[in-house]
């Protein structure tokens, strides 16, 4: 009797294991990065630590294409350089073709493109957008600061994709949105002791308006933030955010 007690919890314990830890439907993800290099490593080294793995063959299939050469995305949209939608497409559609059952792009601005040229893409995007405002709504449900670069902002692609959601962000003055993408280009440039001492002094000026999370609506910007000394729970990372929706479709 008392073995049978034993198998029984034992039983009991493997099957709420299995309950708790989905497991890996064999999806292959193909991440188009390289927007810039750095966020992209940090979006797959985010993607290693929160995959429910114990195991090498427990992680997912992932195709990451990082082509540092796509034309700068707020440049184009400022009119200081080449269109990146073409890269954008191309780079899309090689990932496909090479195997990816759905697509990740791990810059924020280039989901304007996307917005655009979507119904040309044959497999499923994990949009970086509404993953992150999903996050921050979770975190913040009053509302949050919506950092990101300069290109971004002046597209609206974050504030129209939350209206639809009904969920509303703070906008930093103008004379701030200089200093918040000042820092993604910090980042960009490997100075990242640098980028965190210039947002540190962005959070503050926000924080003594009002004081919720920030939402870090650029790749580079969460890397910036872990150099700020800051709060971990004061940043919705739109990087976590990406990886959380594309775990979701792997984990099922």
């Amino acid at each position: 009797m008392k073995k049978l007690f034993v198998s029984l919890s034992l039983l009991a314990l493997c099957l709420t294991a299995f309950c708790q830890n989905p497991s890996y439907n064999g999806k292959t993800l193909g991440v188009l990065g390289g927007m810039g290099p750095a966020a992209s490593a940090e979006f797959m080294r985010i993607m290693a630590v929160k995959a429910p793995a114990t195991i090498d063959q427990e992680h997912p299939k992932i195709i990451l294409y990082s082509n540092p050469s796509t034309p700068d995305r707020t440049a184009y949209i400022l009119g200081k350089g080449p269109d990146p939608e073409p890269s954008l497409i191309a780079g899309l559609k090689a990932l496909s073709n090479w195997g990816a059952d759905f697509l990740a792009v791990t810059c924020n601005t280039a989901h304007y493109y996307i917005d655009n040229f979507r119904s040309q893409i044959d497999k499923p995007i994990v949009h970086i957008a509404d993953e992150t405002i999903k996050a921050s709504k979770e975190r913040s449900p009053e509302g949050a600061w919506l950092t990101a670069t300069l290109g971004t902002m002046r597209t609206g692609v974050y504030q129209k994709h939350a209206e639809q959601v009904g969920y509303t962000f703070l906008i930093p003055s103008e004379d701030i949105q200089p200093d918040i993408h000042e820092v993604t280009d910090l980042v960009k440039a490997g100075k990242y002791a640098e980028s965190g001492k210039l947002l540190k002094k962005v959070c503050k000026k926000l924080w003594k308006v009002k004081r919720v999370p920030i939402v870090a609506a650029c790749t580079e910007l969460p890397i910036a933030y872990q150099y700020t000394g800051l709060p971990e729970d004061m940043c919705v990372s739109s990087l976590e955010a990406l990886a959380d929706g594309c775990l979701r479709e792997l984990y099922k």
